[in-house]
């Protein structure tokens, strides 16, 4: 998440093609994993409830970006991927990011794509991990879609919903964007517990 960072100004500075962007990026590739993906889409389908942007466009275009990302990021994986295993940290990679991702990835198999998707950090290398194992591409492309669309789809509409819903819903960004980063981290927060009761 970028710190001190007003989402509805952002959003209305960067438009259609700038959300496709951060998306695509966040979705597929390595470097986009800091970027406040959940909250965008959250935000962007608030502003399309009170007219800034078309909900119609808007879903298609955050589909697709969603989708085409994870798509980019299992290329990559599948092309380069091995060589962030050999790769120093530096300001934009951890290797404990991919040693996270490839945890949850081989708790979950094949539904980790779907899973990963409303996990910050790890929906960025899942795909990376998925073409490094050489996951069948039409099984990923296929749990690739369903993720994409619930994700981008289902965040979006949950923001539209709840700003036609509810007068100046705008004002309650702050705490609303608490909440989704409450919702992200709690996987990452019961399989901390699950661990410490395992090791105890």
């Amino acid at each position: 998440m970028l710190p001190h960072l007003d989402l509805i100004e952002f959003i209305k500075t960067i438009g259609y093609l700038g959300l496709f962007g951060i998306i695509f990026a966040e979705s597929g590739l390595a470097i986009g994993f800091f970027l406040p993906g959940d909250s965008l889409l959250f935000t962007a389908g608030l502003l399309a409830s009170q007219n800034f942007l078309n909900i119609w466009i808007l879903i298609i275009i955050l589909a697709i970006a969603a989708i085409l990302g994870d798509n980019i990021g299992y290329w990559f994986g599948a092309k380069v991927g091995p060589a962030l295993f050999r790769r120093e940290d530096s300001k934009f990679f951890r290797k404990s990011h991919i040693e996270r991702t490839r945890r949850f990835y081989e708790k979950y198999g094949p539904r980790a794509i779907i899973l990963a998707r409303f996990v910050p950090i790890v929906r960025t290398f899942t795909p990376i991990l998925a073409g490094v194992g050489n996951m069948n591409y039409r099984l990923f492309l296929r749990y690739n879609i369903i993720g994409g669309l619930l994700w981008s789809v289902g965040i979006t509409l949950l923001g539209y919903l709840l700003g036609a819903s509810i007068p100046e819903a705008e004002h309650y960004l702050p705490a609303i964007t608490i909440i989704i980063i409450i919702f992200s981290i709690l996987p990452f927060a019961f399989e901390f517990i699950r661990n410490k009761k395992k090791k105890a």
